[in-house]
C-alpha cells in the first residue's frame, strides 16, 4: 500500500484495552454535570411527583447525592427569589425544569425558560427569581456538595437595578 504516511494502523483500533475508558458510574466533569441535569430533567418520573408548592418559602428536596455532589429540585411561586448570593467553593449547573425563572447578575438579566441550562463557576454572583405569573420548578447540581450559600448586598447603581 503506498501512502504519503509512514503510519499503518493493523486490525481494529477499538480492541486495544488501554484506549477505551470504562464508564464512570458518576459525572466528573462539567460536561457530564450538564448531562447529569438533562438526563433528570428528561425523566419527569424522577422529580414530577416530588415537586411541592410553598406560598410562604422556596421548596427545597435534595434529589440526589453522589461522591462529592448534589443534586437539588426547587419550586418558586410567583414573587419568590433567591436573594442575591453565590455559592461558596462550589461550581454548579441550574437547569429550568418548568415556567420561567429570572437571573440577574452584575452583567444583566436573563429569562431562563423551560430546558434552558446556566453553569456557574465557584464565586460566581447571581439573584434567580420567579418574576412569571405562573410556578417554575429547577433542578441544580452542585460540586462540590454545597456547603455555604454567602448573601451578597445589591451595590446598586440605579433605582431597582442589581449590578
Amino acid at each position: 500500500m503506498n501512502s504519503d504516511s509512514d503510519l499503518q494502523i493493523a486490525g481494529d483500533i477499538l480492541e486495544v484495552p488501554h484506549l477505551l475508558q470504562a464508564p464512570r458510574e458518576h459525572p466528573a466533569t462539567v460536561a457530564e454535570f450538564v448531562g447529569l441535569a438533562r438526563a433528570i430533567a428528561a425523566d419527569r418520573s424522577q422529580w414530577e411527583h416530588l415537586v411541592q408548592y410553598d406560598a410562604t418559602s422556596r421548596w427545597y428536596h435534595r434529589l440526589r447525592t453522589g461522591p462529592g455532589y448534589e443534586v437539588w429540585l426547587l419550586s418558586w411561586v410567583p414573587g419568590q427569589g433567591s436573594g442575591l448570593h453565590d455559592h461558596g467553593p462550589s461550581s454548579g449547573v441550574l437547569t429550568v425544569l418548568e415556567g420561567t425563572l429570572t437571573e440577574r447578575t452584575e452583567r444583566g438579566t436573563r429569562a431562563l425558560g423551560a430546558g434552558a441550562q446556566r453553569v456557574f463557576a465557584p464565586g460566581y454572583v447571581h439573584e434567580v427569581v420567579n418574576d412569571a405569573l405562573e410556578a417554575a420548578v429547577s433542578l441544580h447540581v452542585y460540586y462540590p456538595g454545597l456547603t455555604q450559600m454567602p448573601m451578597h448586598t445589591p451595590q446598586c447603581t440605579a433605582v431597582g437595578q442589581v449590578p
